[in-house]
């Protein structure tokens, strides 16, 4: 469709799980022909038919398969989408399957937290890999984060967000690759401010969750927080991190209480139990909630797409 465009015609996407199987939606609802791998080949057989589902909104999407070996899925792909699971050591050793097996591969890597700069250690070209960031859900939310290690070469990144356009996400580029890169350092440090207050008694996690969701959740899709800082004032801005800055939690290791949870068995939702319950099928409606609301966000406040650059 856009090969012309951003010059990828063929993708593999690898990795079959929630992440995984939605970016492949994307990419070929965007035209792309796309091949799936997963080491398990029942977990990426399940893909496909979601993957399938997000592609025919497309008029004309791609086409979609599913691969045997690593080999099959990447050997003819102009862009190799790594999607497995969080561990340094297995994504720098599929990094170097994929670029000795397809050299010529533009290699994007969907790290959420580690260093891209590692992961391209092991590659044949690391100037040919990148950070990819999508979010959760990827075929909604429109940023993608896109993070050069320190041997990506420039026009690597220029393409991959050309690419990102083509398939009207909003890439937005990460000028250096930092741990957690723009959203999840936002994120965790909320996360870790919210921890510690549940932990010391402030108040409960089901209050902590609805002041959250009742008054800076409300605003943050209309207003983020430089711009708030401004419209507020930088001189009460300035004030009110001199009265709360000293008082805020700033350990540099998980809190305790988070730990303890961990160890009791209480990892949250998938297992029923975290800091709140989670009865059979609360979590399944966690999800179509979070879709719904981000699909009315979406609807609602598309200019977001069209300030970012």
């Amino acid at each position: 469709m856009q090969s012309e465009v951003h010059g990828i015609a063929r993708a593999a996407v690898l990795g079959g799980g929630l992440m995984g199987r939605r970016i492949a939606g994307v990419l070929c609802r965007g035209g792309i022909d796309v091949t799936l791998y997963d080491v398990v080949p029942s977990v990426a057989i399940s893909a496909a038919a979601e993957a399938h589902a997000i592609a025919d909104l497309a008029r004309e999407p791609g086409k979609l398969s599913v691969a045997d070996t690593l080999e099959d899925a990447t050997s003819e792909a102009d862009l190799v989408k790594e999607v497995i699971i969080e561990d340094l050591g297995a994504k720098q050793d599929l990094i170097a399957a994929v670029t000795e097996c397809n050299p010529r591969a533009l290699v994007a890597t969907n790290t959420s937290v580690l260093p891209v700069t590692k992961i391209a250690e092991t590659a044949v070209h690391p100037e040919r890999v990148l950070g990819t960031h999508w979010w959760n859900p990827p075929d909604l939310i429109p940023i993608v984060e896109v993070v050069p290690g320190a041997r990506t070469a420039p026009e690597t990144v220029d393409r991959m967000v050309q690419l990102l356009q083509a398939l009207d996400k909003t890439p937005v580029r990460v000028c250096y690759d930092i741990p957690g890169f723009i959203g999840n350092r936002l994120q965790h440090a909320m996360w870790r401010e919210a921890i510690a207050m549940v932990a010391s008694g402030v108040c409960d996690a089901t209050t902590l969750d609805l002041v959250v969701r009742g008054t800076i959740g409300l605003r943050l899709a209309a207003m983020g927080p430089i711009e708030n800082a401004d419209y507020v004032g930088l001189d009460m801005t300035a004030a009110i991190h001199e009265a709360i800055l000293p008082s805020l939690d700033c350990s540099t290791s998980p809190n305790p209480l988070l730990r303890e949870l961990i160890s009791q068995g209480r990892s949250g939702a998938k297992v029923g139990h975290g800091f709140l319950e989670w009865p059979v099928g609360t979590r399944e409606d966690a999800a179509r909630r979070l879709d719904e609301h981000l699909r009315t966000q979406l609807a609602n406040h598309r200019h977001l797409t069209s300030e970012i650059s």
